[in-house]
């Protein structure tokens, strides 16, 4: 099984994204909106794996974990969080991870600390 999960790591938001601030995605039941709802209120509860396979259940998929990672997935560097929504996913020592919005005091401090790795969103567009 592959995982998604990275340690002391910073995804940063995407450097074309349409927005200056993490904003909260509104269209119910996207990909967007469903990560955010599982991360707003439980920072560094879970890890990107967690993460991936609670939204795939939330959103009506029926695969159980290990079928689910049976076949590779993107990590959250491909998240509409961080394309979008100006969110950066910080990823702990243990791997546990948490939405930071671009424009915070967090955001910067995480850019700024050179013992965080950071791994830059993937562009929206090519």
């Amino acid at each position: 099984m592959k995982t998604t999960n990275y340690r002391d790591t910073l995804i940063t938001a995407s450097s074309d994204s349409p927005v200056t601030a993490g904003t909260i995605p509104e269209k119910p039941g996207t990909v967007a909106e469903v990560q955010h709802a599982l991360l707003v209120d439980k920072p560094y509860t879970m890890t990107s794996d967690d993460l991936l396979h609670a939204a795939h259940l939330a959103r009506g998929g029926d695969k159980d974990r290990t079928g689910f990672f049976a076949k590779p997935q993107a990590c959250l560097r491909t998240s509409p969080l961080v394309k979008q929504f100006g969110w950066g996913i910080h990823h702990d020592g243990e791997g546990r991870i948490a939405m930071v919005g671009m424009e915070s005091a967090d955001y910067a401090r995480l850019l700024a600390d050179p013992a965080v790795k950071k791994a830059p969103g993937m562009r929206r567009a090519r």
